[in-house]
């Protein structure tokens, strides 16, 4: 199964490689937007951007309203495993 990651472009990391600055939920990391980049744009147009993030891409534009309904939903996995672990050390 694959995943993709709602991700909001905070920053351009490195112009020539195409690389910017992906936060989600409060963790950064350097993503490729090669994929979403418009030729003949500046790669600062990205900022701001929704984007889905998978295996270190940016491979599409996302909705804001869509990001944040899935970062919750993460938010409440996260949440609910953290309450089960415990009975999984009990078994």
């Amino acid at each position: 199964m694959c995943l993709g990651i709602p991700a909001l472009i905070v920053a351009i990391a490195d112009e020539a490689r195409m690389l910017a600055t992906a936060e989600t939920l409060g963790a950064r990391r350097e993503v490729n937007i090669v994929l979403l980049a418009e030729d003949g744009a500046p790669l600062s147009d990205c900022i701001g951007m929704w984007v889905l993030v998978h295996v270190g891409f940016a491979v599409a534009r996302i909705d804001e309203d869509e990001a944040r309904i899935t970062l919750d939903l993460f938010r409440q996995i996260g949440e609910a495993e953290a309450e089960i672990e415990p009975m999984r050390l009990l078994g």
